[in-house]
This record gives structure tokens, C-alpha cells and sequence, in this order.
């Protein structure tokens, strides 16, 4: 069927006389070639402005995140604060998002995703600029704790909304550029964090913020969420927004009219949709995959990098600037090749990288614990700690985009929240306890992020099915099929 398909297309070009155009299985229909160059042409401008916009709120969650690595010093020192204290405040970045991931999916399906983004922004700049102006330990905890609340809906909020607006051909790899936003949000505060005040710091990172305020206006809703609440019209021209004016969206528009309406004739309605056996193994598998990436040590490297580098002997401006390149560059590796490998090729990669990575770093420290090999233990930790940022980079917030792609719209709000919420509860307890646990086996810690990041390479390989080139309407008919 296939195959008369791409011969019927064919014919028909050459009939018109359109000699440079040709049938495109990767773009699914009709591309322009010109020396073996293919141009997409369903990718418009307000698509682009939309992903850009979700760019900028990954972006943002980065900054949360990597802020704390290379103020650390300087924060203790101005305020006063102990190691415990630091740590309570690195670590409250997660009860933030703990607050955020309980309601994420509730938020963003009872408001949509646009006035969504909305509160997101309130909550981000003001966080920053509580920590900018702060003179207390109490301000600066309440503006990381806003920023956790933002970090915990939008890591839901953006791989979802990128999901909906997205055609199939290329939903992995505009999802997977969210990641390496999150990446390079982290880097800018380690390169720039190495050089300018901690206050001067926290409002550059008010910039992402800044920019949603005014690009909000111009993107439209999801589809898929209008087709939900009913809005059928305001569907319509959400799709003509997003794949042109010229476009036929009528398929695309019935499929997921149908799609939703089937939803809801099989819905109980509530949270309590969720847990139908239909999508009991969906749901633990990627539940499972956030709750051992966290477990494997994330939120412990990307808080405390710089001091994990001063501990191992190297110095903390030199790690933190080769450590942003390295996830500069593998994330722009994961986004090209996401959508030709597909999602497990990569998530298997990744935790692999992170196991070996993470057990290097223990190395690393056992040999300087005894004194062994002097001059070369700095430089295994050097190298784990930068595998380790890659192959997250590379892969670690694919879990996301399981999440986007295997629950139909009618759950994804609760399936989201449940998997945001036990993410961030571990990423919590590592991120506090990190610190602490170091003071007695820094070793010891890092071969425990080995151990459940192996346990999350066996998860990934015996359990995560490929969602690579299909809709998503496909991809949770096949998952979930309507029968219990």
C-alpha cells in the first residue's frame, strides 16, 4: 500500500511537470529536492515561533537548575550559610517542583497550555528577582522554591505541548531540542555564573522569562487540548495557524476529533482513568525510568558540579565551561539523529553512558580517598563527570516525550502528574542529601548512582516500546487499545 502510494505521488508530480519534486517517506508526502536537499513545508513560521517559545521555558528550567553550581562559594560567603543550609537550598529547587508536578496535570488541562505558560512566568521572574534582592536565607529559599514550582509544571507542560502541535516526522526531534535547551540553560549559568555576581546572575535568567511575555501572544493553543474541551472551530484554526493557510488539515482535524470522541465515550472521567489495566504498564514503565534517572545522581551533578570538580583536584571554571560544550554539542547530536534511530536506540545509549560514567566518578574517588594514583584520579573524574552530562544530554529527557506520545489526551494530565511528582520526590532526597553524603563516601554515593542507572538500562530494554514515526492518535491506539 505503501509503495502505490509513493508511485501514485510520483506520476502525479511529473504529470504537473514539477521536476524537483519527489515523494518524501521521511516527511511523509511531497518534498522539494534540489542535490538531495529536502525542504519540509509544513513547517510555517507560527510553528516555529511555538517551539521557539517552549524552547524558552526549557530554557529557563535550566537556569533553575545549573544556578546553584557556580554560586555556591560565593553565596555561603555573602549570606553567611553553612553547608546544610546551601544544601536545603539547592535541594528546595525539587520541593518547588514536587508542589508544581502534584498539579501539573490538573493545570494544564483545566486552564490550557497557553494560559498556563501565563502563571509559569509569574512565578519565574519573581523567583529570580527574590533571589536578586535578597538579604535574608528566607528570600532566597522562597524565590528557589517559585522557581522549583515553575520547573515542576513546565517540564510537563512543554514536551506536551511540543507533542501536540508537531507532526509526526519530526515530534522527536522538536522535543528533543526542549532537552537541549534545558542543557544549555544550565551551561549559561556555568560559563557566565564563572564570571559575573551571583545577584547579577539570577537576573539574566530573568531574560527567558521576559521573552514568553511577549512572544505568548502570537502562538496558538494546542489542538489536541481544543479538541478536548470541545472547541472545534478554534481547532481548525489552530492547525491552519500551525501548518499554513494553504494546507488541507481535514485529516489531520478528523482524526483527532475521532480520536477524542472515542475518549470520551470510554472515559470514567477523574483521575481515576488512569488507573485502568490498559494503561498500568505505560504507566510504571516511564514512572520507573524518571524514578531511577534521579536516583542515578541528575540533580547531584547538575547542582553541584563545580564543587564535585574542586573536590576531585581540577578547577571549577575550567570543568563548568568544557562541561557546558560537551552538552552543547551531544544535545545537538540527539536532536539529529532522534527521529532516524528512534527513542530506545537513544535511551538505551544514555543510561548506559550514565552507569559507566557515574562508576568512573567513584573510581575516581576511591583512588583519592586512599591515595592512590594522584595525577590521574582528577582526570577520571574529569571524564566521568563529563559522560555523565552527555549522555544526559543525549538522552535523559526522552522519559518526557514517553510521556507526550503513549497516554492519550484524556489521561495525560493525570499520567503526567504522577510521573512528575515521583520524579521530583526522588530528585529531591538526592539533591539534599548529596552534600551530606559525600562527607562520609563520596565513592560510595557514586557507585549507588551507578547501580540504579544499570537498573534503568534494564528497564529501558526489556520494557519501552518505539514510538518513532507515528501520530500520536497510532501510537495509543496500538499502546492502548480501547478493550481493557
Amino acid at each position: 500500500m505503501e509503495q502505490q502510494r509513493k508511485e501514485a505521488t510520483e506520476r502525479l508530480l511529473s504529470t504537473q511537470g514539477h521536476d524537483n519534486l519527489f515523494y518524501s517517506e521521511e516527511n511523509d508526502g511531497v518534498g522539494v529536492g534540489d542535490g538531495g536537499l529536502v525542504a519540509v513545508s509544513n513547517f510555517t513560521s507560527i510553528l516555529g515561533l511555538s517551539i521557539f517559545m517552549a524552547a524558552c521555558i526549557t530554557f529557563g528550567f535550566g537556569c533553575a537548575i545549573g544556578y546553584s553550581s557556580p554560586t555556591q562559594s560565593s553565596i555561603m560567603e555573602d549570606l553567611g550559610l553553612s553547608v546544610a543550609e546551601f544544601s536545603l537550598f539547592g535541594s528546595i529547587l525539587s520541593i518547588g517542583s514536587l508542589i508544581g508536578a502534584a498539579i501539573s496535570g490538573k493545570i494544564t488541562d483545566l486552564f490550557g497550555r497557553k494560559l498556563t505558560m501565563w502563571i509559569l512566568n509569574l512565578f519565574y521572574i519573581g523567583g529570580w528577582l527574590a533571589i536578586a534582592f535578597t538579604k535574608a536565607p528566607w528570600l532566597l529559599n522562597l524565590g528557589r522554591i517559585s522557581l522549583g514550582f515553575t520547573n515542576g509544571i513546565s517540564g510537563y507542560l512543554a514536551p506536551i505541548y511540543i507533542a501536540e502541535i508537531t507532526t509526526k516526522n519530526v515530534r522527536g526531534r522538536f522535543t528533543t531540542i526542549l532537552q537541549l535547551m534545558v542543557g544549555w540553560g544550565a551551561s549559561f549559568m556555568y560559563v557566565v555564573g564563572s564570571f559575573v555576581h551571583w545577584r547579577t546572575l539570577a537576573l539574566l535568567a530573568t531574560i527567558p522569562g521576559l521573552l514568553q511575555v511577549l512572544l505568548i501572544f502570537f502562538i496558538p493553543e494546542s489542538p489536541r487540548w481544543l479538541a478536548k474541551v470541545g472547541r472545534e472551530k478554534e481547532l481548525e484554526a489552530a492547525l491552519l495557524c500551525l501548518r499554513g493557510d494553504k494546507a488541507d488539515i481535514s485529516d489531520e482535524a478528523i482524526e483527532i476529533k475521532n480520536h477524542v470522541e472515542s475518549l470520551k465515550s470510554s472515559s470514567r472521567g477523574g483521575i481515576v482513568d488512569i488507573f485502568q489495566k490498559k494503561y498500568v504498564r505505560p504507566l510504571l514503565t516511564v514512572v520507573g525510568m524518571m524514578v531511577l534517572t534521579n536516583l542515578g545522581g541528575i540533580n547531584a551533578f547538575a547542582y553541584y558540579s563545580g564543587a564535585i570538580f574542586v573536590s576531585a583536584g581540577i578547577s571549577s571554571m575550567v570543568g563548568l565551561i568544557t562541561l557546558a560544550a560537551t552538552q552543547t554539542v551531544v544535545g545537538i547530536l540527539g536532536t539529529t539523529i532522534i527521529d532516524k534511530l528512534g527513542r530506545r536506540p537513544l535511551l538505551l545509549v544514555s543510561s548506559a553512558g550514565l552507569c559507566f560514567s557515574s562508576f568512573l566518578t567513584g573510581v575516581s574517588f576511591f583512588l583519592k580517598d586512599f591515595n592512590w594514583w594522584d595525577q590521574g584520579s582528577p582526570i577520571l573524574a574529569f571524564i566521568g563527570l563529563l559522560m555523565y552530562m552527555g549522555s544526559y544530554a543525549l538522552g535523559g529527557g526522552l522519559p518526557w516525550l514517553l510521556v507526550s506520545e503513549l497516554f492519550p489526551i484524556n489521561v495525560k494530565g493525570s499520567a503526567g502528574s504522577i510521573c512528575n511528582f515521583m520524579g521530583n520526590s526522588t530528585g529531591w532526597v538526592v539533591g539534599y542529601y548529596f552534600n551530606l553524603l559525600t562527607e562520609g563516601s563520596s565513592a560510595g554515593i557514586f557507585f549507588t548512582f551507578s547501580a540504579f542507572c544499570c537498573a534503568n538500562f534494564i528497564l529501558i530494554a526489556t520494557m519501552v516500546p518505539e514510538t518513532k514515526g507515528r501520530t500520536l492518535e497510532e501510537i495509543q491506539a496500538s499502546i492502548t487499545p480501547s478493550s481493557d
